[in-house]
């Protein structure tokens, strides 16, 4: 399945796309002395998207509306308010904005979809502005917004080191399928990582396996791995996650991963054809009232 255009013209007014994206790996370092995590994961874009409509107004206002079957806040507390602030302020451009966001992915499913509608957002208004800044000129705007808002503005694969803010891409292509299941569960962030207890024996095993395999291309067989750090602590929040990751396994006979830290699921297919793939999808919103989807790497 093809992945969309990001951009799309209608008039004076602009859409963009915003992906959402999976982990194949996610590793931590260990607690840096600012107090965040230093982290090692390998992200890859997926062909799901949040929708941003940008129209040019008269009145030297901003205004941010959000509609869709997610639920996003209106108004400053959103990261689409501050990445158009932080940009017309930045470029010093003059006019007046009206934004509208559809939500398409659920927030707090470690699918990423806050960090790329900022992205989408910067990326949008530097084409409606017409001030014709790279990706990399972007980029310290990008930080200001969020750890993983960076890797939005490259991809579609990349390995992401620091924060999550210093980007390595990765160029060989990795074509997959995955089928992605969204509980009905927002996990915080914030509670997974002081909540995580570090294996720094763990830690220097996957590092070590996972960059040899990087080295070698070999992204397919990193991806198999299924190695997400954050798991244990997340799962500890949320026994029902475990459980639903067992029943998954099960239903689908893949090792089924968790993406960031969480709530989301993926388990990588060859076909979506499967029977075993549709007898897994319905069994478990019969049995966890979950949504899920089949999803295929963005291609930009």
């Amino acid at each position: 399945m093809q992945s969309e255009e990001q951009f799309s013209i209608t008039g004076d007014a602009l859409t963009v796309r915003a992906p959402a994206k999976i982990n194949l790996s996610l590793l931590i370092a260990g607690k840096r002395p600012d107090g965040y995590h230093e982290i090692q994961t390998v992200m890859a874009k997926i062909n799901w998207y949040d929708l941003l409509f940008f129209e040019k107004t008269a009145e030297n206002t901003l205004q941010l509306r959000c509609n869709g079957p997610c639920w996003a806040p209106d108004g400053e507390e959103n990261l689409v308010h501050k990445a158009c602030r932080i940009f017309l302020q930045q470029s010093k451009s003059s006019f007046g904005l009206k934004v509208t966001l559809t939500k398409n992915i659920p927030a707090g499913t470690g699918l990423g979809s806050a960090s790329s509608d900022a992205a989408a957002t910067l990326l949008g208004l530097n084409r409606l502005a017409g001030t014709g800044l790279t990706s990399q000129q972007l980029l310290p705007l990008a930080r200001q917004l969020g750890s993983d808002v960076p890797f939005f503005l490259t991809g579609p694969l990349a390995m992401c080191t620091g924060r999550g803010e210093k980007i390595n891409q990765i160029t060989p292509k990795f074509p997959f399928g995955a089928l992605v299941v969204t509980p009905n569960l927002s996990v915080s962030t914030k509670k997974v990582y002081e909540n995580y207890t570090h294996n720094q024996d763990l830690y220097g095993t996957l590092s070590k396996k996972i960059n040899t395999l990087l080295e070698k291309n070999s992204i397919d067989s990193l991806a198999k791995i299924c190695a997400n750090m954050l798991q244990t602590s997340c799962f500890r929040l949320h026994p029902e996650l475990k459980a639903l990751q067992e029943r998954f396994e099960g239903l689908s006979g893949r090792k089924v991963c968790l993406s960031g830290s969480g709530s989301a699921m993926y388990c990588l297919f060859q076909d979506e054809r499967e029977p075993r793939l549709e007898d897994c999808r319905s069994r478990l919103k019969e049995e966890f009232g979950c949504e899920s989807r089949v999803v295929y790497n963005n291609s930009w």
